[in-house]
């Protein structure tokens, strides 16, 4: 437990202390925020934000997680795992895609910076590596980090896959959530409270899963995972790093994330599901980022199809802007949909748990 409480204190003291320098190294060198044009008017007052500030995020996870094994490495059977590597990997993968769609957002002086194909083959060869590694590196006990099998809150059986299959499902399912947190980062605050709040499921999840590790003894219940400890480990670092920006990220925000950031969150979010074996799992966990890239979805289909629109803008967030809530209205009620969608993956979770050991 005390690793946990390292990767997650000092993850969340270099992400407050930095995020002011980055503040202003990033004011120096002029890398403030374009604003969308066709956006809320109410937002174009944050044009010139410092953004970027993704690259805090992501320096302060991996500099908790290190310092972690760092402050307990004289420990037996303790050191880096594949799964934890891996993580850290897909974080910093997704987090460069992010950073070079900003910059050529702010050389350009536009709102739009990579286009979608290179964007798309950016989260391609990150998401791809992650998965075709993740199948590989078995321990021991031939647990690999990822499992080829569709996971729900364990592995489900019947939905076994080849190893193609999986690794084409672990890119759309990547790609897919590091967009969607990328779609939810609108609003001062509010991508990365609500990704806080999914990493501190995964530290409960994971946690557990090294509490009841089949590896460790079998009984009822027990997880079929590896490395389940670091994985925790990762979580509660990715967990510090978001509250540590989020004193910054508030309503006004001072920095921007941007999408350097979000796709990181969203990229390790992901991968988080996938060694933890709990993929569907995140959808409800990640309630939140699933219905704002609904929302996308549902305005761009129905609008080709009728030339008429569902919502007053989309994503959803800036519908309820549009329809009068002010920002730290939409911010904070959004933060609570996230707690409660939290709270029932946790459940959900939890009650598996209690019908498999017959409680």
């Amino acid at each position: 437990m005390r690793s946990v409480l390292i990767a997650s204190g000092f993850s969340l003291i270099i992400s407050i202390l930095l995020t002011p320098l980055a503040i202003r190294a990033f004011r120096r060198q002029g890398l403030g925020q374009e604003i969308r044009d066709d956006g809320p008017e109410s937002h174009l007052s944050k044009k010139g934000t410092p953004t970027m500030g993704g690259t805090v995020i992501v320096g302060a996870t991996v500099g908790g997680y290190v310092a972690a094994h760092l402050f307990l490495g004289g420990r037996d059977n303790w050191g880096f795992t594949a799964s934890g590597l891996m993580l850290i990997f897909l974080m910093v993968g997704m987090g460069t895609v992010g950073f070079l769609d900003d910059y050529l957002k702010i050389r350009h002086r536009r709102s739009l910076g990579l286009n979608k194909t290179a964007k798309l083959v950016g989260q391609l060869l990150v998401g791809v590596s992650f998965a075709v590694l993740a199948i590989n590196f078995p321990n021991s006990d031939g647990v690999t980090p990822a499992s080829t099998v569709v996971s729900y809150v364990r592995d489900i059986a019947p939905f076994a896959l080849g190893s193609i299959a999986f690794v084409i499902l672990a890119y759309l399912f990547i790609a897919g959530f590091s967009n969607a947190v990328n779609l939810t980062d609108g609003l001062d605050g509010l991508a990365a409270g609500s990704s806080a709040m999914v990493f501190a499921s995964y530290v409960f999840i994971s946690f557990w899963q090294f509490t009841h590790d089949c590896a460790n003894e079998l009984i009822d219940g027990c997880y079929t995972v590896r490395d389940p400890l670091d994985v925790t480990l990762v979580a509660a670092a990715g967990l510090g790093a978001c509250l540590g920006f989020l004193w910054w990220n508030t309503s006004p925000a001072r920095i921007f994330m941007g999408d350097t950031g979000s796709l990181a969150l969203g990229g390790l979010l992901s991968g988080l599901a996938i060694v933890t074996r709990t993929e569907l799992l995140l959808i409800v966990l990640g309630g939140l980022f699933v219905a704002v890239t609904l929302s996308v979805v549902i305005q761009v289909a129905f609008f080709r199809a009728t030339r008429r629109r569902v919502f007053r803008m989309a994503p959803l967030h800036h519908h309820f802007e549009l329809a009068g809530w002010t920002e730290n209205t939409v911010i904070v009620r959004f933060w609570l949909v996230t707690a409660m969608a939290v709270a029932f993956g946790i459940g959900l979770f939890y009650a598996d748990w209690l019908n498999i050991v017959g409680l």
